[in-house]
């Protein structure tokens, strides 16, 4: 069977350093922190006082009161985000076969705040069980692609995919075996979270997964710095409109980059640790070439999950040395978390159009905040630190990995 070629059309995005695909690249290539105190609750007992919390960003603006008010802040960032999107693509949807067109979303935790704030109301009553009646729509994982569909009336495959920092890439993987086997025209994908909470800080600094770089926020995130002491907890969206190729040039359609691959694999080792020796990964990273159709020479640049932990950099830095030998040092490495901080189910999807946008502009963001040399680091490679480096990207790797041993990379090329 022939597979369909399947290309990027069309990029939204909601981050800690920007509200749309205009600020985040510009904050991108800048090497601005998204990293600053929490401003969402007090934090006068928790021992994390910061994280990448989205900046001027108000419900109203999008959304009326009455809505707004039954969709969980996860949802609110899937939607606008997909909204973007779309309208990038420039698709027009009076014309579009509803019925090809599918939302596939990644989610790691979904509605946490809503799950939060609803259990916290019944433990603080009298045990009766006085609960909004939005409570469990708002709080699931797959209530984001269905708002989506709900809003376009795109009629084709929806649901969410589930694996924890994974969950967007998972979701891209998807959306891109749906098209190439002929099931559909156009997917929206991508992901959100808003796990930015009392629950989610909580959570996280309960397994000492997070830095405590309190007197320093937007210094924190520093992957690959010796001094690193874990991640910064990020929120928002990325949505990429992915879209059957013939399918794109007939309409005329602006296109990004090819999506030519994807790979899946599980550490099967730990619940939230790294398997030391990078076996996943590096597993997963020739499932991608391998899918793609490409040798590791032809790699220009990898966007790492880099997520500023001690343990989980070097994996990842040894299992790209061992994937791509004596061509790892000539691979623009970065970690575009260093800016964004970690997001978790979304951070496969802002991650991607970082790597789409660098091949689009000829630049590769940079991994910021690096003072101090790790010794257990190779220093051939080049991890395009503190400045954004020029470099005329042809092929460009995502990588991200989440809790339970899930590991998720996809690939992709410049069409001239």
């Amino acid at each position: 069977m022939q597979l369909k070629r399947v290309v990027v059309t069309g990029l939204g995005a909601l981050t800690p350093i920007g509200n749309n695909i205009e600020e985040y690249w510009n904050g991108l290539v800048n090497g601005k922190s998204g990293s600053a105190p929490v401003t969402y609750y007090d934090t006068e007992k928790f021992k994390v006082k910061f994280a990448c919390e989205l900046k001027n960003y108000s419900p109203e603006d999008h959304f009326d009161r009455k809505e707004a008010r039954k969709l969980d802040r996860f949802a609110q960032y899937a939607l606008v985000s997909s909204d973007e999107a779309i309208k990038d693509s420039g698709i027009d949807l009076d014309v579009v076969d509803k019925f090809r067109v599918g939302v596939i979303w990644g989610a790691g935790i979904g509605g946490l705040e809503t799950f939060q704030n609803e259990v916290m109301n019944f433990a603080q009553g009298d045990g009766t069980p006085r609960f909004n009646p939005f409570f469990i729509p708002k709080m699931i994982a797959d209530i984001a692609p269905g708002h989506i569909s709900i809003k376009h009336g795109f009629m084709g495959p929806n649901y969410t995919t589930v694996s924890a920092c994974a969950s967007a890439a998972n979701a891209m993987i998807d959306a891109l075996n749906y098209i190439r086997l002929g099931h559909c025209d156009v997917i929206v994908t991508g992901g959100s979270e808003a796990a930015v909470t009392i629950a989610g800080m909580g959570g996280f600094g309960a397994m000492h997964a997070l830095s405590t770089r309190n007197e320093s926020p937007e210094t924190a995130s520093r992957p690959f710095d010796a001094t690193r002491d874990g991640f910064v907890l990020g929120e928002g969206a990325g949505a990429l409109i992915l879209e059957e190729y013939e399918h794109a040039k007939a309409r005329g359609a602006k296109i990004y980059a090819e999506v030519v691959g994807g790979g899946l694999s599980s550490d099967a080792y730990h619940m939230t640790a790294p398997h030391p020796d990078g076996i996943g990964v590096v597993q997963v990273m020739k499932n991608c070439l391998r899918d793609a159709g490409l040798k590791p020479e032809d790699v220009d640049a990898i966007n790492t999950h880099g997520t500023s932990t001690p343990l989980g950099d070097v994996a990842e830095l040894k299992a790209i040395s061992q994937v791509f030998g004596e061509h790892a040092p000539d691979i623009n490495i970065n970690s575009t978390k260093s800016m964004t901080g970690h997001l978790l189910g979304a951070a496969g999807a802002i991650e991607a159009i970082a790597s789409i946008l660098a091949m689009e502009h000829g630049i590769v963001p940079p991994t910021i905040n690096h003072t101090t040399v790790d010794e257990n680091i190779d220093p051939k490679l080049n991890l395009t630190l503190n400045k954004a480096q020029k470099r005329d990207v042809k092929v460009a790797m995502s990588n991200t990995f989440g809790f339970g041993g899930h590991n998720a990379c996809v690939v992709f090329k410049k069409i001239s």
